[in-house]
């Protein structure tokens, strides 16, 4: 059973995480959110989800106890449970948002429900943020969803992840290519910590990442090994599914359909399989195994 998350948790110095108060089943405890610097103009990373007091009360408690201020509001990516509670904080504590830029990738959807009074300014790949001892870099990491994502704090190579990473479990995608090469990238910073979207602080970045790449990389295996069975032969996304998944429950298949379907995108992608009217081929290109 995963460690329970306190409302509001001071992570270090530079890092104080506040918990969304929002709990479910995709949500797991709820979303972090963190507010980063140590002076009085700070940056909050992500909103949480729109009607949840609690959360706002435990905010505003932590800005007023703290003396801070909002310089910057970052959101991570569209999903109503990071972008939700945004209007929630720039109405309920103006005190301390008047002066705070809001800043996210472009891109996402369900963004009707924002409300269209707030200017959002778009954040690039690689740019930089500075507040009184934060420095947060902007790294583009589509996959989860095409407008995600994660900051990297300079100054303790610490990773906020989002939703690509999570203290718990695996973490659903739209796009497994984008996705797989964007835990390599954030594999590449080497960071000492991963402060996620959902879930406790990850202390073994390395060895979270490597799982999730071969969680993936593993049943990508088992759907080349299927197709490279036969190279003439062609397979529906349900043929696949009954023959790699065993014993599966009716109500999962469509789901194990979903996701074979993401892997079988990404290796078009790579150009390890091809598809014909519907139906799913090794390539002639393909090696005997796909690594």
């Amino acid at each position: 059973m995963a460690a329970v998350i306190p409302a509001v948790s001071t992570i270090s110095s530079r890092i104080i995480r506040i918990l969304g108060c929002n709990p479910g089943i995709m949500t797991l405890q709820g979303t972090n959110t963190y507010i980063v610097g140590t002076g009085k103009r700070r940056i909050l990373i992500d909103t949480g989800d729109s009607d949840v007091p609690q959360y706002i009360n435990h905010l505003r408690s932590i800005l007023t106890h703290e003396g801070i201020d909002l310089a910057h509001i970052f959101i991570t990516h569209w999903h109503h449970d990071h972008i939700g509670g945004l209007g929630d904080i720039l109405n309920d504590i103006k005190e301390k948002t008047k002066h705070c830029q809001i800043w996210k990738y472009p891109g996402g959807k369900n963004l009707d429900n924002i409300n269209k009074s707030i200017v959002i300014e778009s954040l690039k790949d690689g740019q930089e943020f500075a507040v009184e001892g934060a420095t947060l870099r902007v790294v583009h990491t589509p996959g989860h969803t095409e407008d995600h994502v994660v900051f990297h704090l300079v100054e303790d190579n610490v990773v906020f992840s989002g939703d690509c990473i999570l203290g718990e479990g695996t973490a659903v995608f739209e796009d497994l290519y984008d996705y797989m090469q964007s835990l390599r990238e954030i594999a590449n910073l080497q960071p000492k910590l991963i402060m996620p979207g959902h879930g406790n602080v990850i202390h073994n970045p390395a060895e979270k990442i490597n799982f999730y790449i071969n969680h993936r990389m593993e049943r990508e295996q088992q759907i080349m090994d299927v197709l490279n069975q036969d190279k003439s032969q062609t397979f529906k996304e349900n043929d696949l599914v009954q023959m790699i998944y065993t014993n599966l429950p009716e109500h999962l298949v469509k789901a194990a359909e979903n996701n074979v379907n993401h892997h079988l995108v990404k290796l078009l992608k790579e150009k390890k399989v091809k598809k014909m009217n519907d139906k799913w081929q090794i390539s002639e290109h393909t090696f005997v195994r796909s690594f």
